[in-house]
């Protein structure tokens, strides 16, 4: 029987992550070599005078194409976004190609393409004349700020030990097993009273949940190859990656015993041996497992989103109950049903009633009631699919979906223009098709204040006005003019007025720890400072004066400055949860296509 993951009965929004969401994660670069440095003169000894045609066909607006730069430039520095952003304008290209186009160095060039590859941002594929080129996935470049989510998702599911093999993922790119369980032990024991440490079995065992719910999944890897002694066939120019299916949740039996370390202050003098220690750290349980590396799976943590979501709707519209039997149904079928399925799997009311948690004490009458109820509502989040073991039923996902854009629809119709713009969104909704007469009609609005409020949202572009002429020469006084609203329409246009939104805050963000840079560096210094001498056991008179050295006016404006940076922060990650209602009901629209 498939494990199920537990669920919250409602999930709040996550807090900022400040150690993540600002950690930037750049090519480390040979020493000499800089932004500025001279193309080497391989790349330079003659012009591209032939340009490959691009295979993948990028389609990104200006606003998206922004804020993918942004993202890739706070999180992996200049040289990554330079080389990102290029593929994302030209799509796919060759490594001289895109040298010389960007005008950096070839070695910096292949450390970018590492960075990218690393992180699931970059593929690479053999073109038809032998070469290889490079092509990146645009939509995972916008998945980088919805790291700070996935996080807290994992912690509220599987707690501390989530949170960071989660965490160490997404840092990462890609870890092995091994790797990720005495990080992950290491970094817990870090946290704990003396004396106490982090067995690595406890991490294994949440490791093994996450793989066991999807969250995580293997990474597609080199093909066991065959003998190919006294064989003559010469090496393809890039590996094929392949893996099956399933093993993509298989955890390798790899023996891990032992517990997390703390790191001693002595290690931080021994910068110099770090490799041989890492060799010596990770020799004997590495093996086992080499090559076998782990990633995060996106798409299971935005069918968990979705799916809270809908139970979050369902108790908001209904009750507390209602939304606990959609919550077991989504839960029973949550492994099984693929994130862009249109619907669940049929459940018999028998099976939801024996899967209902324990202490939730209803009966099966009730049951029966409450499905009945939620299958005649307008909204259809719940549909009966056939009568055998007491009535069969589904959760139509897409209509889900659709329902809660629409809401969110309605909501930015109402903070923008007001309730009663609201009211006509709402009846244009309901009725499809209306003259402006007919508005004013159902509405109860003047004729005055409706025709104002009509052109406000057509020139918003959120309703459309459809003519329907009588006559083929379409005159005025003998054509029909009515107003529509095109929800898909309008959703994409609020998309990319949300990703020019978050573009703008990280902006701002930026804008305002560059202005208090000096301030920010001081503070740094004199706590790096405090926390020395507090390990060497100081006097409190001797703290004080440190603490001294920053002004009452200066501590004020840091205060003023960490306020509106969590501020920001907290509206990137509000903004996000709108862009994936919005990017999700898209999605679905093109699947029924």
């Amino acid at each position: 029987m498939e494990r199920s993951t537990p669920h919250s009965t409602t999930e709040s929004n996550p807090q900022p992550r400040s150690v993540l969401q600002h950690q930037r994660v750049p090519v480390r670069l040979p020493p000499g070599d800089t932004l500025s440095s001279p193309v080497p003169a391989s790349c330079n000894a003659q012009p591209l005078t032939e340009r490959y045609t691009t295979i993948e066909s990028v389609n990104m607006t200006q606003a998206e194409a922004k804020l993918c730069s942004l993202l890739l430039q706070e999180h992996y520095g200049e040289i990554v976004d330079r080389v990102g952003c290029f593929l994302i304008r030209t799509g796919s290209q060759p490594l001289r190609v895109i040298a010389n186009d960007t005008g950096t160095p070839l070695d910096q060039v292949k450390k970018a393409l590492c960075v990218l590859i690393q992180h699931n941002l970059v593929s690479y594929q053999i073109h038809k004349r032998g070469f290889v080129e490079y092509f990146a996935h645009c939509d995972r470049y916008l998945r980088i700020l919805r790291y700070p989510r996935y996080i807290y998702t994992a912690k509220t599911l599987y707690g501390d030990t989530g949170e960071l093999i989660v965490e160490e993922l997404l840092l990462n790119g890609k870890m092995t097993f091994s790797a990720v369980v005495k990080k992950v032990a290491d970094r817990l024991t870090e946290t704990m009273e003396d004396g106490k440490s982090v067995d690595y079995s406890e991490v294994s065992g949440t490791f093994s949940s996450l793989a066991d719910t999807h969250f995580i999944q293997r990474c597609p890897g080199l093909p066991e190859m065959e003998s190919t002694k006294g064989s003559d066939s010469r090496r393809p120019v890039a590996p094929s990656l392949v893996i099956d299916e399933k093993d993509m949740y298989t955890i390798p039996k790899v023996n891990m015993f032992g517990r997390g370390k703390r790191r001693r202050s002595s290690d931080d003098e021994e910068e110099g041996n770090k490799g041989k220690r890492q060799k010596k750290d990770t020799g004997p349980e590495s093996k086992e497992d080499d090559g076998i590396y782990w990633q995060i799976k996106m798409e299971r943590f935005h069918q968990h989103f979705r799916d809270q979501a809908v139970i979050s709707a369902i108790s908001n519209k209904m009750d507390q109950t209602s939304s606990e039997i959609v919550r077991t149904m989504l839960r029973m079928s949550e492994v099984t049903t693929p994130s862009s399925a249109a619907y669940t799997h049929p459940l018999s009311s028998s099976e939801i009633f024996r899967s209902l948690p324990t202490g939730y004490n209803i009966s099966k009458q009730v049951l029966d009631q409450y499905l009945t109820l939620l299958a005649d509502d307008p909204l259809e989040f719940v549909g009966r699919s056939g009568d055998s073991g007491g009535g069969m039923f589904v959760i139509n996902l897409h209509k889900a979906i659709a329902s809660l854009a629409t809401s969110n629809l309605q909501s930015i119709v109402q903070e923008r223009f007001g309730s009663r713009c609201a009211r006509i969104f709402r009846l244009l909704l309901c009725k499809k098709h209306l003259e402006q007469k007919q508005v004013e009609d159902f509405a109860m609005i003047p004729a005055k204040e409706a025709k104002d409020m009509l052109y406000k949202m057509l020139s918003a572009n959120l309703v459309y006005l459809q003519e329907i002429p009588k006559t083929p020469d379409h005159a005025p006084a003998r054509t029909f003019y009515l107003y529509a609203v095109n929800t898909l329409s309008s959703a994409r246009m609020l998309l990319q007025r949300c990703y020019k939104t978050v573009a703008n805050l990280i902006e701002r963000r930026q804008y305002e720890t560059k202005e208090n840079k000096r301030l920010l560096e001081k503070s740094q210094r004199i706590e790096a400072i405090l926390a020395s001498m507090q390990a060497t056991g100081a006097e409190e008179t001797q703290l004080q004066e440190i603490e001294e050295m920053i002004t009452a006016p200066e501590r004020q404006q840091i205060e003023n400055l960490k306020r509106n940076v969590n501020k920001l922060d907290a509206s990137e990650i509000q903004v996000d949860d709108t862009i994936f209602i919005l990017e999700s009901y898209i999605s679905s629209t093109k699947t029924k296509v």
